[in-house]
């Protein structure tokens, strides 16, 4: 989960966008990483198990996550922003 630093609709006319999204730099780490706690890169000698030192993900933290990400689809498709 990342913070939005900045946002626009306004797109340049010669330019069919909806406009853009500024987010900050969430590092080499995925989501993946994240739920399950296991698999980030790390820098050479620095092997925990590729656990990234973090326990994966409660059942509580993944429900809210899993909310908070259907709350996001269900505003884009009521804007008719489709999700690929």
């Amino acid at each position: 989960v990342v913070r939005v630093v900045a946002a626009s609709t306004s797109a340049p006319a010669n330019q069919d966008s909806l406009g853009t999204i500024i987010m900050e730099y969430a590092g080499r780490t995925t989501l993946h990483h994240v739920i399950y706690g296991t698999g980030c890169l790390q820098g050479k000698g620095e092997d925990d198990g590729g656990a990234c030192g973090k326990a994966p993900l409660s059942i509580a933290e993944s429900l809210g996550y899993s909310s908070e990400i259907v709350t996001g689809l269900v505003f884009l498709h009521s804007q008719c922003i489709v999700h690929l």
